[in-house]
């Protein structure tokens, strides 16, 4: 197998810095942070590429909010300079990975994304139901706190399977090993915190074994993975019952991560499947209540003077391009009454 070595000078380059600030940046051009950054921006990134050079640097504490979109969620944050290097790592090694990711894996992919993975669905549901002469079920699945229990070790091996550059490898780990402000040196080797781009990639690259052992062990042909979410189309509930307990013992055994007993279950097609956001029936998509329910609050929080029109709108333009994929019409121009009406 191909190894790289001689990637960390690509990595520290000011130009690929030079692009991950730019990168980083995208979308938030007006946070005080990133302003502040600017103000000395030739200086700010020369000693990045100081500390990076000498390895003496250290990511700072990552800062941990709450979000609900309506689920909640802890999000880890990390320090602008430190989604700097995210990008500087992900930007020369993730060429290197994705020619190993099987096609269908869809999770931070160029090319892929949500969308994607609903279209592969909808083309695996109508082979496997032909025309509604056969039945069909499948196994929805994800992993039981997947982020918080990514074991460090075994990541670090699938990356040194590609990567032999040593101080490649000091950089990851440095990454892998950040802790939360208020929180004493993390010792048990395992987590990731949700919400910065390395966690992301890095997580999907977990995966990447059972992705082989679901299509060339197993011989799953109908098998979809985002992140930790993934499905698996057959027309027997009883293999589909088999390949679950093996997919399980393989979490396990090879990965020290296992099914989330509640969320994953073998289902018949034609009662809906839940995936990538939208209840996927037959001839017709509905988007998931969270995904409906998010967009009210966010419409109510507009409402309430806590974001601006501008932010509302902004939100609503990516909600709405994603709400377009389900039977949604009234839905979303329900949505828009609500925002133009003062008296909704």
């Amino acid at each position: 197998m191909k190894t790289y070595k001689n990637l960390y000078p690509k990595i520290i380059s000011l130009e690929n810095l030079f692009l991950s600030y730019k990168k980083a940046r995208k979308g938030k051009t007006k946070k005080h942070y990133i302003i502040k950054f600017e103000k000395n921006l030739k200086k700010n990134l020369f000693q990045l590429q100081k500390e990076l050079l000498e390895q003496t640097y250290s990511p700072l504490l990552l800062k941990t909010f709450i979000l609900r979109d309506p689920k909640t969620r802890k999000i880890s944050k990390s320090a602008f300079r430190d989604r700097i290097v995210h990008h500087a790592i992900i930007n020369i090694i993730e060429p290197i990975f994705d020619k190993t990711f099987i096609y269908d894996s869809y999770a931070n992919r160029i090319g892929k994304g949500t969308l994607s993975a609903l279209k592969r669905f909808d083309k695996f549901e109508r082979k496997i139901i032909n025309n509604l002469k056969t039945e069909a079920f499948c196994l929805k699945a994800d992993i039981k706190h997947y982020f918080q229990e990514i074991n460090h070790e075994i990541l670090m091996k699938t990356i040194k399977r590609k990567i032999s550059d040593k101080k490649v490898i000091w950089l990851i780990k440095q990454i892998l090993n950040n802790v939360l402000e208020g929180e004493e040196l993390k010792m048990e080797n395992k987590g990731m915190p949700l919400g910065n781009l390395a966690s992301q990639f890095f997580a999907n690259l977990y995966l990447n074994p059972l992705d082989y052992f679901a299509k060339h062990k197993l011989r799953a042909k109908y098998y979809i993975r985002y992140v930790d979410d993934f499905v698996i189309l057959n027309n027997s509930k009883k293999q589909l019952e088999i390949w679950k307990k093996k997919i399980n013992e393989f979490l396990e055994n090879k990965l020290k991560i296992k099914l989330h007993a509640d969320k994953s279950r073998i289902i018949s097609l034609s009662r809906g499947m839940d995936f990538v956001g939208f209840r996927n029936f037959y001839y017709f998509k509905l988007l998931r209540k969270r995904n409906v329910k998010s967009i009210f609050c966010k419409v109510d929080e507009y409402k309430k003077g806590k974001i601006c029109k501008g932010k509302l709108l902004e939100i609503f333009q990516g909600w709405n391009a994603y709400a377009k994929w389900a039977d949604s019409y009234g839905l979303r121009r329900g949505v828009v009454q609500k925002i133009y009406n003062p008296l909704n």
